[in-house]
């Protein structure tokens, strides 16, 4: 009979944890909700339509991140949608500056993950870059890249990839006293294998009821996916797409970035030309030099085999040293050979020398490792 008695209690106990956990299920983050459904809902309760615009305008335009910012609501409409709804931003856990100013932020998303985004002010311009992430690690494991040593444990959803832009650019007006002018989706993980929510940020961003940036200023970066490659032509982007190619011939490529096994040169080079008779846009190839790797005049021939059937520009990249890696960066006198024979193919070549590697910031080195000695002091 006591045995009984435990078993009823328990069971009890059970049945009212699920019942507030029920309670907590109806409360919902606001920005994942569409806008019919909050539109419906502010009808139910007996509210005017016309307050999802401007429930969606601070969302998305003024960036709020609580109901009381909504100073153009009443206050019973904000304690209804408090009482219905939740926000769950990102926060910022730490900042590292560079000595070439450049700004790394690791981020805290609402289940204590962390993901890196990176503020690149650019020397004597007013050109402010945010560098951005699309996923918590990542599963292609190319072998030159901290993050590709990670696991890949989730998406971002929109509103978190949103979240990082927003506070780039409050950084780069806060510290430099000019706004953001450019996004690169290069930061922690695959855009391309987190497409729906990538797009649907870049809608936040780029609408003009949101944060209203040109798409031409936005450039997303893909190891090289090639059916999704041939989405993006379906979609009709506006936004610009680099693929991070690294090397020209297969046995290379596959050396290094794995993902080219199930997606050979051969299959990419045919969806970019899909993609450009699609959009009309032209691509930009990221090649990292590697020393005596990928840097000879033969791969700069390779490469320009490759890039020469479609408009394009070609950043060859300063290769930023990661723990446990192999490889070093092309010696000076390689690369300008490497770049000046490019040149001379018509190729629009441009060597790009790296930022914040001292904070590990750079190109293939976000990690979340910690600098706690160069945090910002603000």
């Amino acid at each position: 009979m006591q045995v009984e008695n435990l078993i009823a209690l328990e069971n009890r106990a059970i049945e009212n944890t699920e019942t507030v956990v029920d309670t907590e299920i109806k409360k919902r983050d606001i920005r994942k909700v569409k806008s019919a459904e909050i539109k419906a809902f502010l009808v139910e309760n007996g509210e005017k339509a016309f307050r999802v615009k401007q429930i969606n305008e601070w969302l998305w335009k003024k960036s709020a991140q609580s109901f009381e910012d909504m100073t153009n609501l009443s206050k019973g409409t904000r304690q209804l949608l408090d009482d219905h709804f939740f926000f769950s931003p990102i926060t910022i856990n730490t900042k590292q500056q560079s000595n070439d100013g450049t700004i790394k932020s690791t981020f805290k998303l609402h289940d204590e993950h962390l993901v890196e985004g990176v503020l690149i002010p650019v020397p004597s311009e007013p050109r402010m870059t945010a560098c951005v992430s699309s996923q918590v690690g990542c599963s292609l494991t190319c072998t030159f890249c901290a993050t590709g040593k990670m696991d890949r444990i989730r998406n971002l959803d929109p509103a978190e990839i949103y979240d990082q832009v927003v506070a780039i650019h409050n950084q780069a007006e806060k510290y430099f006293d000019n706004p953001l002018t450019n996004i690169v989706y290069m930061g922690m993980g695959e855009p391309l294998l987190n497409y729906a929510n990538v797009l649907k940020s870049i809608e936040y961003i780029t609408s003009p009821e949101g944060l209203g940036m040109s798409p031409r200023r936005i450039t997303v970066s893909t190891a090289g996916i090639a059916k999704m490659i041939k989405k993006l032509g379906d979609d009709e982007v506006k936004f610009n797409l680099a693929l991070s190619l690294h090397a020209a011939n297969d046995v290379k490529r596959n050396q290094i970035m794995p993902i080219n096994e199930s997606n050979t040169l051969e299959a990419l080079r045919e969806a970019l030309k899909y993609y450009f008779q699609k959009t009309k846009n032209p691509v930009t190839y990221e090649y990292i030099a590697f020393n005596k790797f990928n840097d000879s005049l033969k791969d700069a021939e390779e490469l320009y085999q490759f890039c020469k059937h479609l408009p394009c520009k070609v950043n060859i990249i300063e290769y930023n040293p990661i723990e446990d890696a192999e490889f070093t960066k092309s010696e000076g006198d390689r690369l300008d050979k490497f770049s000046e024979y490019l040149r001379k193919k018509g190729v629009n070549v441009h060597v790009r020398r790296s930022r914040g590697k001292d904070i590990d910031a750079a190109c293939g080195q976000l990690a979340n490792k910690d600098h706690a000695e160069s945090e910002i002091k603000d």
